[in-house]
């Protein structure tokens, strides 16, 4: 297993470079000089152009690329154009806010949409299966923003009026309080708890026609057992996989909701960056997503060994 680990590490390197070099060349591609962004539309040529050679803008692409990576492997991601706090510093400060977001929300999605999922596979095709698909359906269907707007129009206006309150009844942003975080958890869960709903009853259905399962039915065991502790733990393979996929896309996803409800975090972070251009911010941001995905995939593969130990890597 530490050899296995040490090689997914290893291949995790170039998958990096790959994904920091899109996102340098990428940036770069966006309209407008940025240059004259960062000095300011009033600044005179003289200073735009002292920007320009102090950001290394006057280089080939590729040079500057180089450089970036130099820096960023000797652990220098920059300093922000915008506040000039050093990147790692402007990321640690919000990172804890969109980890909390991303975990509480899976969470709430597991803890809802593996559940409905095995209790929609052992009614299949029952009014009960038939509703859960619906609202799993709506759950994969709604836009993140649509939703987070809605819920704040309801939590945050209608509720209020209806209970005659002077201050809304669910604050609509901030993150002062557990109270704001309910309607962004809520946005950012459900989408990933329709997700774990539909994949749940896919696969526990499948497990469920199992010739094993058939046998311990015959055998006497109690339907509890065969459903929750043979048929759950072996279907659980896949659903550990997307649960691993949605954590990471959770970090993506939370950009649009940390925008609806202000919330401090890194997806708020990046948007501010590429409206202003800070290069150095949006190119730390994106790697550190990219570096979280590569790491999720890695404890997702080693939480397979546990779940079906017929699988091995050594």
């Amino acid at each position: 297993m530490l050899n296995y680990i040490a090689r997914r590490l290893l291949f995790a390197i170039p998958v990096l470079i790959g994904a920091s070099f899109l996102v340098f060349i990428s940036i770069r591609f966006i309209p407008g000089d940025p240059a004259v962004a960062i000095a300011g539309e009033l600044a005179t040529p003289e200073y735009i152009a002292q920007v320009r050679e102090q950001m290394g803008l006057d280089e080939p692409l590729l040079v500057q690329y180089g450089l970036y990576l130099q820096r960023t492997l000797q652990g220098d991601w920059g300093q922000s154009v915008r506040t000039r706090v050093p990147v790692t510093q402007e990321i640690m400060e919000r990172l804890p806010r969109t980890l909390q977001l991303a975990a509480w929300s899976l969470a709430i999605a597991a803890l809802f949409g593996i559940p409905i999922g095995v209790v929609s596979a052992t009614r299949a095709n029952s009014w009960i299966d038939t509703t859960s698909m619906i609202f799993a359906l709506l759950g994969v269907s709604m836009p993140i923003f649509w939703l987070g707007l809605m819920l704040m129009i309801f939590f945050s206006v209608q509720m209020t009026a209806w209970l005659g309150l002077t201050q809304p009844f669910l604050p609509p942003t901030g993150s002062e309080t557990w109270r704001h975080a309910i309607m962004p958890v809520i946005a950012l869960s459900a989408n990933s708890m329709a997700i774990q709903a539909r994949m749940t009853r896919a696969t526990m259905l499948e497990v469920l026609r199992a010739d094993y399962i058939r046998a311990a039915r015959a055998k006497g065991v109690r339907e509890q057992v065969v459903v929750y502790k043979h048929a759950l733990r072996n279907a659980m393979v896949p659903i550990v996989t997307i649960i691993g996929l949605q954590f990471g896309t959770l970090l993506g996803g939370a950009v649009l909701t940390e925008t609806v409800f202000a919330w401090p975090g890194i997806g708020r972070l990046l948007i501010d960056s590429i409206s202003f251009r800070d290069y150095p911010v949006i190119q730390g941001t994106v790697l550190l997503i990219a570096g979280g995905f590569v790491l999720v995939n890695l404890l997702v593969d080693i939480t397979y060994a546990y779940l079906n130990p017929r699988i091995r890597y050594d």
